[in-house]
């Protein structure tokens, strides 16, 4: 057993490392959902770490400064993709770190894994909790702890990786990305593989220690099971907010300029953005809709040395599907019988007779608490025998998955974004089956926009929305996605829903009665709405809707 960390050591220990990582990049690129679903990680982080391993493999007994100088600048130079960058800036952190010395402890280890975190964090402008940032800051306060209680690098190492492995379950819970997916971090996932790898060549182990995910909640760092692979169906393109991953490397040559001024610059063009530089280059990290104006700005600096620009929209797509095809398996798309058709999303008896009567083909069942997934939005496409086909999803969490279904159908899909059911009622409502497309999404169009929508709940827990406190029981009044009223009564909410959506120029009122609900109350609500306003004429439908006792179409 190694007691101090000397050049061969190292250098062993990085080779380990990248074989580690390198023989399970596919289990890390099969988690991959962060920034965006790409599935890349583990190939980034083994070609970067890789750059280091094989500079490193041309070395004989070198000195440890030598073995980090090396690996600092192969893993700038190699890294690729923003995991592959915050993996290049651990260690060239770890460099600093244990700079200026023959041999290092654990003290060193745990010292040189700091600077490793603190220079991650740096870099990345606006860093993310619950990514391979948080592991690895967890790691390293845990081997700076057991540091003060034994310096054998090797039990600081064993503390780092049992920090991280508790914190990796945690990082599901601290992204919003993760959970929706249920995977953990893939970077974080990788970051511990590739410690492991680092330990057995530490220990003179053969292999490193097998490492899978945890199976509690709460788990023993001991017992550990097979990964999952990421659902990419739960997510829609529409959530990458820039299309080019845009990487490169420039040369120094005008030292005048800051690159913290390009890192700057690059933030105003684009999100994800690492910037790391030495004395001789500077390597770059954006995610960006101008990757030219990117490449403009590091031009600025000198010439460039490598460039790589993917569109992650494109791969994104060919992800989902993939996803969707392997998952559905031979599908069935029906004829075009028609021009148009519809698919409508709702959830309620009631909901569905009424769209159908209006014309909607075929109906997906979904809404508040239950989203339709994109296959089950392209399922009804295929069930529809039309060449144009529209979707109402009549909600806002449901509109980026039904463009994503949109482009896996071989039929000509429109989405139209309704984000509340009389939205979507009255696009119905202003089709024409006797004029063109254009002219029916212009029209539909307008409709959308002229409803106002209000809606009647209540709250099933205390919580905050709005900035108002809410008790629960309460009774809400919602208008227009805005909560704008409650009380312990519904007659106080209804009231003051009606004197904000109606008025003497309301023509239509539409009273669909739900959860809680029946057609003598409904009567009594819309009795409300009339004294508002006087002219409108007010129809009471039974929508079956759960969650909403009444939700009003105002025109």
């Amino acid at each position: 057993m190694a007691r101090m960390i000397d050049g061969e050591v190292f250098k062993n220990m990085m080779i380990e490392g990248a074989a580690a990582v390198d023989a399970r990049k596919e289990e890390i690129n099969d988690l991959n959902v962060f920034p965006v679903p790409d599935g890349d990680t583990g190939t980034n982080m083994s070609m970067t770490l890789n750059s280091a391993a094989r500079e490193l493999s041309k070395l004989t007994s070198p000195t440890l400064g030598k073995a980090l100088q090396v690996t600092s600048s192969a893993v700038l130079r190699g890294a690729r993709g923003n995991s592959g960058v915050i993996t290049s800036l651990l260690f060239r952190g770890l460099g600093k770190g244990m700079k200026d010395i023959s041999t290092a402890d654990g003290g060193n280890l745990a010292n040189g894994l700091t600077e490793g975190v603190a220079a991650a964090y740096k870099a990345v402008l606006k860093p993310a909790e619950g990514t391979i940032l948080t592991v690895s800051r967890m790691a390293a306060e845990a081997a700076v702890k057991a540091a003060k209680a034994d310096r054998d690098p090797e039990k600081v190492l064993d503390a780092a990786i049992e920090a991280a492995k508790l914190a990796l379950p945690e990082t599901t819970e601290q992204n919003p990305v993760l959970k929706k997916a249920g995977v953990v971090d893939a970077g974080a996932f990788g970051f511990i593989i590739l410690l492991e790898g680092m330990h057995a060549a530490l220990t003179g182990k053969a292999a490193p220690r097998p490492f899978f995910l945890p199976k509690k909640d709460k788990p023993d760092p001991a017992e550990f099971t097979n990964p999952r692979t990421a659902d990419f169906s739960q997510f829609d393109t529409g959530e990458i907010t820039f299309s080019y991953c845009t990487e490169f490397i420039c040369e120094r040559r005008d030292k005048k300029r800051s690159p913290d001024k390009l890192r700057e610059v690059l933030e105003s063009m684009g999100d994800c953005v690492v910037v790391v530089d030495d004395d001789e280059i500077i390597k770059i990290h954006v995610h960006t809709d101008t990757p030219d104006k990117a490449l403009g700005e590091g031009l600025k600096y000198g010439p460039l040395l490598s460039v790589k620009v993917e569109n992650m929209r494109a791969q994104h797509e060919q992800l989902l599907k993939d996803s969707v095809a392997e998952s559905m398996g031979e599908r069935k798309v029906a004829a075009p019988e028609n021009r148009y058709g519809f698919v409508a999303v709702a959830a309620g008896e009631g909901l569905n007779s009424v769209f159908t009567d209006l014309g909607v083909d075929s109906m997906v069942q979904g809404g508040q608490t239950m989203n339709p997934s994109t296959q089950d939005i392209l399922n009804a496409v295929d069930a529809t025998p039309a060449e144009v086909v529209f979707v109402l999803p009549n909600n806002k969490n449901i509109i980026m998955a039904a463009e994503q279904a949109a482009p896996l159908s071989d039929k000509q899909v429109v989405v139209l974004g309704t984000k509340t059911i009389p939205q979507g009622l009255c696009a119905m409502l202003a089709f024409d089956p006797d004029v063109d497309l254009e002219i029916n999404k212009k029209a539909m169009q307008e409709a959308i926009d002229r409803v106002r929508t209000g809606q009647i709940t209540y709250a099933a827990r205390d919580s905050e929305f709005d900035g108002r406190s809410i008790k629960e029981g309460d009774y809400m009044a919602m208008a227009d996605g805005k909560l704008i009223h409650t009380s312990k009564k519904q007659e106080d909410v209804i009231k003051k829903l009606a004197r904000e959506l109606a008025g003497r120029k309301t023509t239509f009122i539409t009273i669909l009665y739900g959860e809680g609900a029946d057609e003598q109350s409904a009567n009594e609500v819309a009795a409300v709405f009339q004294k508002e306003a006087k002219n409108a004429e007010i129809n009471v439908v039974y929508g079956g809707q759960p969650v909403y006792s009444y939700i009003v179409s105002v025109e």
